[in-house]
């Protein structure tokens, strides 16, 4: 039970790490837009797009590493004074209450973006008009690393209603 959780975690460890980097051609294209609007007074055709599309893509490959480091906001009146075992029983029923939309979300999101890839839809937002697969297909990603690590946080929840002992989230 806990290999499958370690596994995940492995995996959302990594990815959060690498999708972090995101942010590096993000600030780039930005950085290039506004040089060559303001020095250059040539604005670009396709940083606009490139950028929401970036972001898009960070936020939503990093849900499930911010769900696994507890980097979420968290309205805290009494969790923080429970016993680990408490504390389990309360992330175990939030969990069991998201599994399922998040669930529905996957599915969701694999339509929409099987349609735009088979369709060849592009985003109408610009000049540049590029298709929007490759970010939708971020979409679905970044959800179905968020039900796995869910998986793995409700195996962790139940490893810890039944030994006490926390059961280690991070690599």
């Amino acid at each position: 039970m806990l290999t499958i959780a370690r596994l995940i975690n492995l995996v959302t460890c990594g990815t959060g790490k690498v999708v972090a980097w995101l942010i590096v051609p993000l600030a780039g294209s930005m950085l290039w837009e506004v040089v060559s609007r303001y020095v250059f007074a040539r604005p670009t055709i396709w940083a606009y797009e490139a950028a929401y599309m970036q972001m898009g893509a960070l936020f939503l490959l990093g849900i499930a590493y911010v769900s696994q480091t507890d980097g979420h906001v968290r309205v805290d009146l009494f969790y923080h004074r429970f016993s680990a075992r408490k504390k389990a029983l309360v992330d175990l029923i939030g969990l069991l209450l998201i599994a399922p939309l998040v669930i529905w979300l996957c599915f969701g999101l694999w339509d929409y973006f099987e349609r735009a890839l088979n369709s060849g839809e592009r985003s109408g937002q610009s000049i540049w008009n590029p298709v929007v697969w490759p970010a939708r297909l971020t979409f679905w990603l970044g959800f179905m690393l968020f039900a796995a690590q869910i998986v793995a946080d409700i195996l962790n929840a139940l490893c810890t209603l039944i030994t006490g002992r926390v059961a280690k989230r991070t690599f």
